[in-house]
């Protein structure tokens, strides 16, 4: 019985291992009233003003300060040497400087002490910085200009001091006084002139990309123009036989030109190297009548050609530093662009907006487990007799606590049979009088068999324990979603982005509805509206109605929807072929951008490497939630399965993820397509084998205990979780707390879709009737090249049904092509000149 003896105190030890994160997370979700506010004061907008007030008007105070100093500073000088506590507070001492004696002594510090007039550095430094802070405007590159106002402070005070040591002593300040001295007495007077000279130089280098190469070029371009040959470097430039060839060597660099001129020369060995060989040759050549026709008026145009290229080096300049193609792709000036024009921020559209807080979430109890050893020793002696009452001998024991679920871990003694052990499943259930007994045999990377039996009284996990779980918070995921904890009370965070879609099914009133919204209240939590967007589609029409508060935030939809939130069979179809337009239009931009996902798309265009203007824009992500999958399939068939599985198959470089949810899981709703391409599957309570192994393709989810229970497959692996709980009401609170904030004028639009047979016959539009904004819908459509009901939606204020007639009036006029599916519509007229002479002709 040593053997068996059950490890109590391993137990206990897990379960304090486990129990110390928890404590720093209820610390973490209960923060203090004081850190509370002193964060809300911080992040004020107020506060924020405040700060570039003080800012701009210490960089007046200081102004006036030190340009009094250099007129009163003689008479201060005096005063200044007492103690500063009795220059300040005697009331009989009094200062010439125009601050009084608190702008004389700070004037003093600044310009006598330690910079001397550089200190004026500080006043455009304060200035631009308040402004900063206080109009979001840059009037300057802050980091550039940090590092030359500091080199600026540094040198002009050396500089000052080096030549005024006397009577304008107070020019260089006291720093470049006692620098000076001593390095004069190391380098002495001239030595130091040029340690100063050299910074100077050195700093203009690496500032400014300084190029002492072009001064030499500049002294020797009049000896290279003299000469009749075009000088290179060491080699002489050969014969030119194209004028096209001298503009080359004007655009390009030396490094550039030799090849070009070595290629040349290699075919033509019969050319010689120097212009007065050549017309020996050529008059020997005149003479010899065995030469053709061809070859004379060859070497008369070879002729012609070097006289044209005498001409031209005369006048040649050779010192090629205009184009800078080089720096222009030079990670360096790329960086330098960004610090003088900033990342391009995506969050600047709604700049004041406010993540979710913790106190919209209740707390449904302590996040630390409470283990009853009567219950832990009860059920593994029992697990002990009926393993003995088959004869299998186990060497030991262990339990790990878990929120509903304790897994008991047993190690079989040599010799016995995995299987003998799995068979005794309903054995086990029956004499622990438990349901949802699951056993893993074995554990995956473990030497252990798993015996997962419910707890008598299973703890609820809150969402607001898994939001403030400090995994969740600082996680560096792309898309991060908390379901809920494993058995060993350990949250589960994971990326949606590289799921990279999701699949949920379950029996009715087992926690879908509730893992959707713990999915969609992770995700709002952690990311801004500009990064995610949401298409909810709700054939119940009552799960997902709470988010419709949020729809000008996060949500997406069709442009003739009113509603963001999708109900409708039929509109559930246009959304999911927009989406497939918009991840066509996506897949565009990254070949354009030479990227491969929209993580390094978006990446370059924050650093301002991607072009607005040649279409380029930061690109949100978009999570597709389809409640109710089944209804769908039922009604809608083939036209939604579709889409679906191509959106599944290509869309996860784009952003575009799915996640969808049925309580219906049989083989005709979850297809075959549809498996293969979700790889993540989340399975609640079911009530056979057989679905179980339709959603994970194992058995094991109708084992489960319901309520939140579930078995997560990616992949391989296959986990337990707990699914976090979060009620309607914390939905509702969550939802009017971002609804209530400054909102985007309308939801995200998606690319318009029409259906095919969907569009009117452009044979029956009476052109005679056009409408009003039909010259100008003409002119945007053919200035923008894009055929697009949206296009004119945007740019004219129009509701959708106007904007379709606009563009069956402008097929029917031939200004742009016949509807074309997927596609955007052809547009015939080039130019808004053909478009003008078109208009008027009509």
């Amino acid at each position: 019985m040593a053997k068996n003896q059950f490890k109590s105190e391993k137990s206990e030890e897990t379960i304090v291992d486990k129990s110390k994160p928890n404590k720093k997370k209820a610390l973490f979700s209960k923060p203090t009233g004081s850190v509370k506010s002193v964060n809300r004061i911080i992040k004020d907008e107020r506060t924020k003003n405040i700060v570039g007030l003080l800012f701009i008007l210490l960089s007046a105070f200081l102004l006036v300060a030190f340009t009094s100093f250099i007129f009163t500073w003689e008479a201060d000088q005096s005063k200044l040497e007492l103690s500063l506590g009795d220059f300040l507070w005697n009331p009989e001492i009094t200062a010439e400087n125009w601050l009084g004696k608190f702008g004389a002594a700070i004037s003093h510090l600044f310009i006598y002490k330690w910079f001397g007039v550089a200190s004026f550095t500080f006043v455009v430094l304060s200035f631009i910085v308040g402004f900063k802070i206080l109009f979001k405007i840059s009037l300057l590159p802050i980091r550039r200009t940090f590092r030359i106002a500091f080199f600026t402070l540094i040198f002009l005070s050396l500089l000052l001091s080096f030549f005024f040591t006397n009577s304008l002593y107070y020019l260089g300040g006291g720093f470049g006084y006692q620098i000076n001295i001593w390095l004069q007495s190391v380098l002495g007077y001239i030595g130091t002139g040029f340690l100063i000279s050299f910074a100077f130089l050195a700093f203009l280098t690496i500032s400014f990309n300084l190029k002492f190469s072009g001064l030499i070029k500049q002294s020797s371009k009049e000896e290279e123009t003299n000469e009749e040959p075009i000088a290179v470097g060491n080699e002489v430039n050969t014969l030119a036989t194209d004028d096209n060839e001298l503009d080359i060597e004007d655009e390009y660099s030396e490094e550039e030109i030799m090849p070009t001129l070595k290629t040349e020369e290699q075919p033509k060995e019969s050319i010689p190297l120097d212009l007065d060989e050549e017309e020996t040759v050529e008059e020997e050549k005149k003479e010899d009548a065995g030469f053709s026709f061809v070859v004379a008026e060859e070497e008369k145009t070879i002729d012609e050609a070097t006289k044209e290229t005498e001409e031209t080096a005369k006048g040649l300049d050779l010192e090629i530093e205009a184009p800078i193609v080089e720096e222009e792709l030079d990670e360096d000036d790329m960086d330098n662009r960004v610090k003088e024009f900033g990342e391009y921020d995506p969050t600047l559209d709604l700049p004041n907006y406010s993540y979710p807080t913790i106190d919209l979430l209740k707390d449904y109890g302590s996040t630390t487990i409470k283990v009853d050893k009567e219950e832990l020793e009860a059920n593994k002696n029992r697990i002990v007799k009926t393993l003995e009452n088959y004869n299998i001998k186990i060497d030991s024991i262990k339990a790990t606590v878990g929120p509903t679920v304790t897994l008991y871990e047993i190690i079989p003694a040599p010799g016995v049979r995995i299987s003998k052990i799995k068979n005794l499943e309903d054995d086990i259930a029956l004499s622990l009088a438990a349901l949802g007994i699951r056993i893993i045999a074995p554990i995956p990377g473990k030497g252990t068999i798993g015996i997962e039996v419910p707890n008598q009284n299973p703890d609820i996990v809150s969402m607001r324990s898994v939001i403030a779980s400090e995994k969740f918070q600082n996680s560096k995921m792309e898309l991060p979603v908390v379901m809920g904890k494993t058995i060993s009370n350990e949250t589960f965070v994971f990326d949606l982005a590289k799921m990279p879609h999701l699949l949920m099914a379950g029996a009715t009133g087992q926690g879908k509805s509730v893992g959707l919204n713990a999915v969609l209240a992770s995700l709002l939590y952690m990311k801004h509206p500009a990064e995610l967007k949401f298409v909810l589609v709700d054939p119940k029409k009552v799960e997902l109605t709470l988010f419709n508060k949020i729809e000008r935030h996060f949500l997406a939809k069709l442009p003739d929807t009113e509603e963001a939130i999708i109900t409708d069979n039929q509109k559930v179809i246009n959304t999911l072929n927009s989406l497939c337009i918009e991840m066509d239009t996506r897949y565009e931009l990254l070949k354009t951008a030479f990227v491969r996902n929209i993580k390094e798309y978006n990446t370059k265009f924050i650093k301002r490497k991607l072009s607005p203007e040649k279409g380029h824009k930061y690109l949100p992500y978009i999570v597709v939630v389809i409640d109710e999958f089944a209804d769908l399939i039922m009604t809608a068939g083939k036209e939604v399965e579709q889409p679906i599985a191509r959106i599944a198959q290509l869309a996860r470089a784009i952003g575009i993820h799915l996640i969808i949810a049925t309580q219906r899981p049989s083989t005709n709703i979850i297809t075959g397509s549809i498996k293969a391409n979700f790889p993540a599957r989340i399975a609640f309570r079911v009530t056979s084998g057989i679905d179980s192994r339709t959603i994970l393709d194992s058995g094991g989810a109708e084992q489960l205990i319901g309520r939140g229970d579930m078995l997560l497959s990616n992949g391989s692996d296959l986990i337990r979780l707990q699914c976090a709980f979060i009620d309607t009401p914390e939905v509702e609170l969550l939802t009017e707390y971002i609804g209530n904030q400054r909102a985007y004028p309308d939801a995200f639009l998606l690319p318009e879709y029409v259906e095919e047979g969907g569009s009117s016959n452009a044979g029956d539009v009476d052109l005679s009737d056009r409408d009003a904004l039909f010259e100008d819908a003409a002119r945007i459509i053919v200035q923008h090249q894009q055929g697009s009901a949206s296009l004119l939606q945007r740019r004219l204020k129009l509701g959708y049904n106007r904007a379709g007639r606009i563009i069956d009036q402008l097929e029917a006029a031939g200004i742009i092509g016949q509807f074309e599916g997927s596609k955007a519509r052809q547009v015939l007229i080039q130019d808004e000149t053909s478009l003008e002479q078109y208009l008027d002709s009509m």
